[in-house]
């Protein structure tokens, strides 16, 4: 695949995968070998994880919004910055809504091979997310 073909498979995971909740489109998207070196803590680190963890974001954020704020891709990776918003109105992770916004950021790299994502790198400042949510 071309670079700007990265981009555009990079930027269907955040648009419909995850901002129209559309997890049917995952198998689709991800190789059915696919590895995420950084899992959520509970959650397994293959396709089926990163489904769950998707379903899990939302019960937890059922109004989360990813926004792409730099992509940069060279090979077979794809860099992104990513803002995500939206308020804890479910339960999420065994943490109880508070109802509170959050407002964070995280860079993912994934690496595409034969037109599907094979691997997955994600830092999340998750120490922020949880001092937005008053839990510090």
């Amino acid at each position: 695949m071309s670079i700007e073909e990265n981009k555009v498979l990079a930027t269907r995971i955040v648009e419909e995968l995850i901002n129209k909740n559309n997890p049917a489109i995952a198998n689709e998207i991800f190789a059915a070998d696919f590895v995420n070196h950084n899992p959520q803590f509970g959650v397994t680190p293959d396709l089926e994880g990163l489904k769950l963890m998707i379903a899990l974001l939302h019960q937890g954020f059922p109004d989360i919004h990813l926004t792409i704020e730099d992509m940069i891709a060279e090979n077979d990776k794809v860099v992104l910055r990513i803002r995500s918003t939206g308020r804890h109105t479910g339960e999420f992770l065994g943490i109880q809504p508070t109802t509170r916004s959050i407002d964070s950021h995280q860079i993912s790299i994934i690496r595409i091979e034969e037109g599907k994502v094979r691997e997955r790198w994600n830092v999340t400042d998750q120490l922020e997310v949880m001092r937005q949510l008053g839990l510090m």
